[in-house]
């Protein structure tokens, strides 16, 4: 049921992303739609082009004809000249990427008039481009102004206009007004069209308009006004869907367009792709005749100094004129990007396989496997939309797939983990009640090793209440006494992690804890002899405390043992716990027992004693064999920190040789001595080996080896 719930949530969330980004896709705010841009424009940088269409000629009016020819605008004598010799060179059709607004003043006729000079005999520059242009295949520019009115003309059309299919929308862009050519050139063109190149809110050129609306006539671009010349086609289809123009048909030539009859240009390369002759070269007759002969011919400038370049996905100073020589080569050449007028169902679509299929990933795969699975899959996404853009040449939307996708992989991958985390945190805390805050969170990391049995070299630890029996008895009240029982345990417990013990279990009024596992630890002995120690130093502020609420005082045993063990997961199949076993523990838990023995705090093995760092307080205690060992061990008791000074040290010597003379057999002399410490110092210890000397004197062992044998726990 848990994980159901767990998949509706996230199946919901999957959809929430689709909706959002479905209705971004509708709106299609300018932030998105400028990173969609960038992505398309990334695409095609790092796709190698077609080469260009050789067929294809710049006339370059450059730096160096403007050098040779003066500056801008030439008398249009000059540019009749280069018309004539382009045609006379064979060019198949002439477009220039020019407007003439305004007649030219540096005609003699002009400059006659304003001098009042008869002007019979004088030249007029306007009339010379026109009878040129009369007898020769030159189709005229002229500018649409998108944003301001005026009451200009624009140039006759000499195509028929079809719309099939259309609705009363008007889907061309609609121009306000136009800047033509003045009329005696206008008038003796071939044909014209508009070299309006709109670039998109970025202002990189990615669509350029192939008709036109104004004044409730339909007119052509340049770029296209010069294919349907070429083609001698006097008719025009274009065809609707329930999304806008679909195409646009010339003769025999299919042309896809945007919903607005706009043409997605399909570059050839970045800047100089196509052949460039300076136009000073065409006027003195520089070149080879081979490279014009019924080839398509565009006038126009890449001089920095006229201001027509453009930003393109290629390059940000792109010549406007090879923008139009593009659109002729993909026309000509049948070499479109298509953006499908339904370019928006099909972007919803996208989205939704998109978000399903991630979301599918990531919720039945591990966070790291479904990461990878995750970016392998919108790798896949943009290679599909990389190869439908070059291999299928349809532009879908990259933006909204992509974003879609990442939304999703870092919303559910995050929310995921987050679950994980909780569940790891929850988990952490029940561990943190037993073991370090460092050996949790080494748990939540990798269980698995954690978790795998194998035999250590731990210190365990044992401690148990003295007469619980007797306390327990005392309350009359279960409640009282768990309180009572948790006022102790509690910060006897906090004592053991912060030292980095691990807490094995509760047994009743005893604690069972280990250091060294699961995680190594440095100075483990050392750890769990300190632990000891500030349980002692802390049991006594805690039996203040007690005493003044009318409870007990609480006294205790601890014994600490060094050896190996068995640790791990164990336990029935359905039931398990993280412990240990061996007989290394059950000799730590024979040492504690002994604490009552010998009236000790803290006793340790001698294994443990070896291993210590620190210096502390510490007597020999006995040499002894449990019940159920046959190798004797010796125990130290532990009195605290540091090392013995003043008068404790001068009974420690007086202890210490008392304990050699009962070693050595001497029972007489060391009870003696044991007598003389006790009257002056009692202790259970003291007086436990002055019965020990008499007992046996009175027996007179003989071979005496100083191990005492117990044979109870």
């Amino acid at each position: 049921m848990k994980r159901l719930k767990s998949f509706l949530g996230m199946l919901l969330m999957s959809v929430t992303i689709i909706i959002v980004f479905g209705l971004l896709a509708l709106i299609n705010p300018t932030p998105l739609d400028k990173i969609n841009n960038t992505l398309s424009d990334t695409a095609f940088v790092f796709h190698k082009p077609k080469p260009a269409d050789k067929r294809i000629i710049i006339v370059d009016i450059d730096e160096k004809s403007l050098k040779s020819l003066g500056q801008w605008p030439w008398s249009r004598n000059k540019i009749a000249k280069i018309l004539t010799n382009l045609t006379k060179a064979g060019a198949a059709v002439i477009g220039l990427d020019i407007v003439f607004a305004e007649k030219d003043n540096s005609s003699p006729i002009n400059i006659a008039k304003q001098a009042n000079i008869p002007i019979n005999t004088l030249d007029d520059y306007d009339k010379i481009l026109a009878d040129t242009l009369t007898k020769t295949p030159v189709i005229t520019g002229f500018i649409f102004d998108l944003e301001h009115k005026n009451t200009n003309t624009a140039p006759n059309s000499n195509a028929l206009y079809i719309q099939r299919g259309k609705d009363e929308q008007n889907w061309l862009l609609e121009a306000k007004g136009v800047t033509p050519n003045i009329p005696i050139i206008q008038n003796n063109a071939l044909a014209s069209g508009s070299f309006n190149t709109i670039p998109d809110d970025d202002g990189v050129v990615r669509r350029v308009p192939l008709l036109f609306s104004y004044d409730d006539s339909i007119y052509p671009s340049l770029s296209f006004e010069m294919i349907r010349s070429l083609l001698g086609s006097k008719r025009v289809d274009i065809l609707y869907d329930e999304n806008g123009i679909s195409n646009i048909k010339v003769a025999d030539l299919t042309i896809p367009s945007d919903r607005h009859g706009r043409l997605y240009v399909n570059y050839h390369g970045g800047a100089k792709t196509y052949r460039y002759i300076s136009a000073v070269d065409i006027y003195n007759s520089n070149f080879n005749q081979k490279d014009i002969q019924n080839n398509i011919i565009i006038i126009g400038t890449s001089a920095v100094g006229l201001l027509d370049l453009r930003s393109t996905p290629f390059s940000n100073a792109y010549p406007g004129v090879e923008v139009h020589a593009n659109v002729i080569d993909n026309i000509i050449n049948q070499d479109f990007i298509q953006v499908p007028s339904d370019n928006i169902a099909r972007t919803l679509t996208l989205i939704a396989i998109s978000v399903i299929s991630t979301a599918l990933i990531i919720m039945f795969t591990s966070p790291v496997v479904s990461f990878f699975l995750s970016i392998g899959f919108l790798a896949l996404l943009e290679t599909f939309l990389y190869q439908t853009l070059f291999k299928e040449h349809i532009l879908l939307n990259f933006a909204y797939p992509i974003l879609a996708t990442l939304s999703t992989i870092f919303i559910l991958s995050f929310v995921k983990i987050y679950k994980e985390y909780k569940q790891k945190e929850l988990i952490s805390a029940k561990f943190a009640k037993k073991v370090s805050p460092q050996v949790a969170a080494q748990l939540m990391k990798n269980s698995k090793d954690i978790f795998t049995t194998s035999q250590e070299e731990i210190t365990i630890f044992f401690s148990d209440i003295r007469n619980f029996t007797t306390i327990s008895e005392s309350f009359e009240n279960p409640e009282k006494l768990i309180n009572y029982l948790n006022t102790y345990m509690s910060p006897m417990s906090e004592i053991i992690i912060e030292k980095e013990g691990t807490i094995d279990k509760y047994i009743g009024d005893a604690i069972m804890a280990y250091w060294n596992a699961p995680l190594r630890v440095q100075n483990h002995a050392d750890k769990a002899l300190s632990a000891a120690i500030d349980q002692i130093n802390h049991l006594k502020k805690l039996n203040q405390t007690l005493q003044k609420n009318a409870y007990p005082p609480i006294d205790i045993g601890i014994g600490i043992h060094t050896g190996l063990a068995i640790v791990g997961e164990m336990g029935s199949q359905g039931r398990s716990d993280y412990t240990v076993i061996g007989d290394s523990i059950n000799l730590g838990s024979r040492i504690e027992g002994l604490c009552k023995t010998y009236g000790a705090k803290i006793l340790i093995s001698g294994k443990s004693k070896a291993l210590l760092q620190n210096e502390y307080r510490i007597r020999e205690v006995d040499l002894v064999q449990v019940k159920g060992k046959n190798q004797a061990v010796m125990i130290y008791e532990v009195l605290g920190y540091g090392r013995f000074e003043g008068k404790e040290k001068e009974l420690h010597k007086l202890y210490l040789y008392a304990k050699r003379l009962y070693s050595e057999a001497r029972f007489e002399e060391s009870y003696k001595l044991f007598a003389q410490i006790n009257k002056q110092y009692p202790h259970k210890l003291y007086a436990l080996y002055m019965q020990r000397c008499k007992d046996y004197q009175n027996k007179k062992i003989k071979d005496f080896d100083g191990i005492h044998r117990f044979t109870t726990k």
